[in-house]
Formats: structure tokens, C-alpha cells, sequence
């Protein structure tokens, strides 16, 4: 087996913490050569996983062997669709904490905090949660047409090559109109969202709508289907509860696709019915590296 940041595959945990650092006078000073922390990248996490991604600036900065990004690795872009946008906030280091103790969770995230609170600055901080039986807030079962088993490498995963076991990431926070959505009939709900809201059964023919969101993310490149691989939680407070989006994917080409089809931006020129209903409020593409790769790139302090 290709090897890879393991906390990437373990599924149905209760809690998460979703972490995005940028760096201080990053335009002046460049990125650090090594990042302080050592000993809390190496450190397993109670009962829990972390997962560790960088954002191109910030790896391209790092002096550590294996350490220069993907050439495929951009900053997110704003996503400028026919009426509806979705916002870049490009972030510099990415930490996704998830387990089943919530104050084991808590603690590592204290701890990062203070590790890079000489060189980064925490611009997000999300709570996620299993919400019932890893539904959405909106009632829908999440992540129905995930990859299972094996397939789940294989979309996440870079194959081959000097990037072998790293995963391109698309992190959003996104906010839902949870009123106005369950204003709605349930029949009208299913087809927003393309699947049927009990039990997850995906709508066909005549009734499913070409413009769900099942229609607009089930997509064909080049005669193969577009697959990825999303750990999406449910977060926020009662004033703006949503979904922290987070996807894997072997290719960031993907992600591209993915959007330009909900944005109206395809050929079909078509948008997501979900967009009336929920909107992200930031983007960021960040780069998970291998376990080798990654401790390369923390020292015990960070370089001046």
C-alpha cells in the first residue's frame, strides 16, 4: 500500500476540529525553513487522528527534502458563476483533528496553537460533529456516493511518482439556509439534492433534475467518471450552522471540474439548486504529503 497520512481514511468519528493557519510576514520574510511542532506531528493523537496539509506557498518556502509542491498545486480562485460566487481565502498550513474524544481533540489543538504561535497566526477554527446517522444538517445522508474500500486510495491518493501517497485538498466552510430549505416540501427537497431524503436512494429518470446536486457533481471526463473522496462535517453555531467541506482528491483538475459544473460555468451552462440554499464563505487548496515527507518538514523551532 502506498504510504499516506492514514487519519485521511478513518471514517464515522464523532468530533472534528478543522484548523487553518496563515503565516506572519509571509510577504516579507518568506516561509520558514522548517515549522516548530516536531514533536506534535509525530505524537498520535488519543483515540483520534490528525491530518497535516500545506499550501503552495508554504511548502514552496520549506527547506526540507521532498518538500517542493506539486506542480499542480495552485491557491484556491474565486469561483465566479452565473449569479452565485464562491470566495478564496487561501490559507498557509491546514489541520484536521477528528476522533472520538472531543478534549483529546482539543488539547492537540491547544498545543498546535501555541507551537506556531511564533510564526502563524489560527485565521479558522471549526467544530465539527456527527450529526445523527452521518446526515447533514439539511437531513440528508452525507457522502452516499463516496468510494469505498480500495476505490477510496485510488481517488484520494496520488498513485506514482515523486508525489506517490499525497492528496490534493479542497477545504470550504460553507453556511446553509437551514430555514428556507426546510420551508420546503420534502418532495422538493429530494430535488435539490437528487436522492430521496429517508433513505438516500439516488432519484432517476424524469425525476431527477439535471440541475440536483447529484446531477451537477456526477460528472464524465474523457469518458470516466469524476471521483473524490469527501470527509464534509457538520459545523457552526445555531446563527450559522453549515458544513465544513472537505474533499481528497488524486488530482486537483477534479475540484476544477467539480465547480466550474455547479457554477454554471460547464457547457451545459446549468447551476446547482443547492447554491439557493447554501453558500461557502471561503476556499483554500492545500497539499497533504506522505508521513516521511511531512516530518521533514518540522524541526524542533522554526528557522529565523
Amino acid at each position: 500500500m502506498i504510504d499516506h497520512q492514514a487519519g485521511i481514511f478513518r471514517e464515522n468519528t464523532a468530533h472534528h476540529i478543522f484548523l487553518e493557519f496563515s503565516f506572519l510576514e509571509f510577504s516579507v520574510r518568506g516561509a520558514p525553513a522548517l515549522l516548530p511542532g516536531r514533536p506534535l506531528a509525530l505524537a498520535p493523537v488519543a483515540d483520534g487522528e490528525q491530518v497535516i496539509g500545506f499550501g503552495r506557498g508554504l511548502m514552496a518556502g520549506l527547506r526540507s527534502p521532498g518538500s517542493s509542491p506539486p506542480p499542480a498545486l495552485a491557491d484556491f480562485s474565486a469561483v465566479a458563476g452565473r449569479g452565485k460566487s464562491a470566495p478564496a481565502s487561501q490559507r498557509d498550513l491546514f489541520i484536521w483533528l477528528h476522533g472520538e474524544a472531543r478534549d483529546e481533540l482539543f488539547a492537540r489543538a491547544l498545543d498546535w496553537r501555541d507551537a506556531l504561535s511564533g510564526v502563524a497566526r489560527l485565521e479558522a477554527e471549526e467544530h465539527g460533529f456527527r450529526f445523527r446517522d452521518s446526515r447533514d444538517l439539511t437531513g440528508f445522508v452525507d457522502g452516499s456516493a463516496n468510494p469505498k474500500e480500495d476505490a477510496r486510495l485510488s481517488a484520494a491518493l496520488v498513485q506514482a511518482g515523486p508525489y506517490a501517497g499525497g492528496s490534493f485538498v479542497l477545504a470550504q466552510r460553507w453556511i446553509h439556509d437551514l430555514a428556507g430549505f426546510g420551508a420546503l416540501a420534502v418532495a422538493d427537497q429530494e430535488r435539490v439534492i437528487g436522492r430521496t431524503k429517508a433513505d438516500s436512494i439516488e432519484l432517476t429518470g424524469d425525476a431527477m433534475p439535471p440541475d440536483s446536486h447529484v446531477s451537477r457533481t456526477d460528472i464524465k471526463r474523457g469518458g470516466e467518471a469524476v471521483k473524490i473522496y469527501r470527509r464534509s462535517s457538520p459545523v457552526g453555531r445555531v446563527a450559522d450552522a453549515g458544513l465544513y467541506f472537505l474533499a481528497f482528491s488524486a488530482d486537483p483538475n477534479r475540484f476544477r471540474w467539480l465547480l466550474e459544473s455547479m457554477y454554471g460555468l460547464a457547457e451545459d451552462g446549468l447551476s446547482d439548486q443547492l447554491l439557493g440554499h447554501s453558500q461557502p464563505v471561503t476556499g483554500s487548496f492545500f497539499y497533504t504529503p506522505p508521513p516521511s515527507v511531512l516530518l521533514d518538514a518540522f524541526g524542533d523551532v522554526a528557522a529565523p
